[in-house]
């Protein structure tokens, strides 16, 4: 009885402990202008800063509530219906909190208040000695993202992530630039586990044997949090923390989407990737790359600023009823057009199908201008030629965070041309091009053309060679068997090694080639 009983409890303590959320031992919610208190659902119970308590005494005479001239329908009631203005100096909320890392989030809805233009408000914000935002306008951020978003409403949330050492405060201070006036619609503070995020897992330096250590002294911008081949998810259904997961679709390059399987049964969580880590729906939902995997690299395109580093935490799990034991899938990771990982293999990373792993790797993205400006941020996958059945790669979750250089976060506004339409003054991003279309071209067809005549002089030197010396051409020295789980025979590569495919991809992503022309024009073997 005893020997039934204790799997069974185990059983038990296992499933409840894996559908518990985090519990946040911080939770504050400010309505900014307000001087009521309303629940937006069951969870969040937000509270005017009107009288309370993280505001000063002269919190009348410096700054004042409004109310937007037109609230968009896409935005909810609580908390941009109503926003605290401040037009003559800074203003500091404070917060009492415990010691260790805070979700810090700032609300704005950009509009019109008490007459004030909205395209005229730029202001700073500081937070515990770190510099968040400079000169910040949250009409172009709304603007910059309805132009590189199809699902983009009107208001933007910028998070950021502190960890709050032995003062327990957390202080937020608005500062108008000159001439023009800042606002805030709504403030959230939630508490982080201590090693989610500041000294986790050792990350992995792209491009670089070291770099920076995220600890207690950094501070985070989250840039990009996507729930890759599924649906939105809301801060209400995160694990606790109250993020929100997008969808991926906005930001996957070119046509080849690949496959989003859906994986039904409960996610395993473990001691190294706890359940607050990511909610089940990331785990459970995916994009893979499917049949045609060997023409294309997934990949997604992600628009940051320059001159910082990023920490990219990728989110894994397989639900492919498939894929079964260690090296019948196993795939490479590119991040900017530099291999992150050489042999990605999920079970070897886990104990098997429905246990979830992340994998940090730190980027530094250059700033050739010197102007910080917006850059493209690549990650690509493709499956690896030393997969023993199946030719895929997958990716279910995807954390981008910028990290702070020399106590900043603070980068310039996107920067935005007008045309006047008939609907009237229409915003355009401009984006940092790397090179115009018709350098691309012409540099694409001397680099194909280098390309083969070097390819050309190493067959003829080889035949020469084979000749002269009598060796025999043995294909099988130059690179491991490429097998396909719906073909019988296996080709090998007719490229010296996998590190050269590395190079030759990159070479021509920078030339302008889309990544799967480079991979089945280009590195095809003979036969595949």
């Amino acid at each position: 009885m005893l020997a039934f009983s204790l799997p069974f409890l185990f059983v038990i303590l296992f499933t409840t402990t894996t559908a518990q959320p985090y519990k946040a031992t911080d939770r504050f919610f400010l309505d900014c202008g307000s001087s009521t208190a309303s629940n937006s659902n069951s969870d969040q119970r937000w509270e005017g800063d009107q009288h309370s308590k993280f505001v000063s005494s002269t919190v009348t005479t410096t700054s004042f509530s409004s109310t937007p001239d037109h609230l968009d329908s896409s935005v909810p009631q609580i908390p941009y219906s109503t926003a605290r203005i401040f037009n003559t100096s800074s203003f500091t909320y404070t917060f009492h909190v415990s010691k260790g890392p805070k979700f810090l989030r700032l609300h704005f809805y950009p509009a019109t208040y008490s007459g004030l233009n909205t395209e005229q408000s730029f202001f700073s914000v500081t937070s515990n000695g770190y510099s968040l935002l400079t000169n910040f306008s949250a009409f172009l951020a709304v603007s910059f993202m309805r132009n590189t978003r199809t699902d983009a409403g009107a208001r933007v949330v910028k998070e950021f992530l502190i960890y709050v050492k032995d003062t327990q405060i957390l202080d937020v201070t608005f500062t108008p630039s000159p001439n023009s006036y800042a606002f805030i619609n709504g403030i959230e503070i939630v508490s982080v586990p201590e090693n989610l995020y500041f000294n986790a897992k050792t990350p992995k330096y792209v491009n670089q044997y070291s770099g920076p250590i995220i600890d207690t002294n950094t501070a985070l911008d989250n840039i990009y949090r996507l729930n890759m081949g599924g649906g939105e998810i809301s801060g209400n259904d995160d694990t606790g923390m109250y993020r929100s997961w997008d969808q991926d679709n906005n930001y996957i390059y070119g046509a080849a989407i690949g496959l989003t399987p859906l994986y039904n049964n409960p996610i395993m969580y473990t001691t190294e990737t706890p359940n607050y880590t990511a909610p089940e729906t990331v785990y459970q939902t995916q994009r893979s790359m499917g049949k045609l995997s060997d023409k294309y690299n997934l990949t997604w395109i992600l628009p940051v600023d320059s001159g910082f580093y990023y920490m990219l935490r990728l989110h894994f799990c397989n639900i492919i009823p498939q894929y079964t034991k260690s090296g019948q899938v196993v795939f490479k990771i590119f991040v900017n057009n530099k291999t992150a990982e050489e042999e990605a293999d999920l079970f070897y990373w886990t104990r098997g199908s429905g246990y979830p792993v992340f994998k940090d790797y730190i980027v530094f993205v250059n700033d050739p201008d010197g102007k910080r400006s917006k850059q493209d941020l690549w990650l690509a996958m493709h499956p690896n030629r030393n997969s023993e059945l199946y030719l895929d790669a997958y990716l279910n979750g995807l954390e981008v965070f910028k990290l702070s250089m020399d106590k900043n976060l603070a980068s310039p506004n996107p920067e935005l041309s007008s045309t006047t339409t008939s609907t009237g003054w229409t915003p355009i991003v401009q984006r940092n091009k790397k090179k115009p279309m018709y350098a691309v071209i012409i540099g694409g067809i001397v680099g194909v053309l280098v390309f083969l005549s070097i390819l050309v002089l190493i067959v003829s030197l080889q035949r020469r060679r084979s000749k002269h010396y009598g060796a025999v051409y043995d294909r099988s020295s130059y690179g491991p068997a490429y097998s396909e789980s719906k073909f019988t025979k296996s080709s090998h590569s007719t490229l010296p090694s996998d590190e050269d495919d590395d190079n030759v991809f990159a070479a021509a992503t920078k030339m302008g080639y889309r990544s799967e022309t480079v991979f089945s024009d280009i590195l095809k073997p003979a036969g595949r």
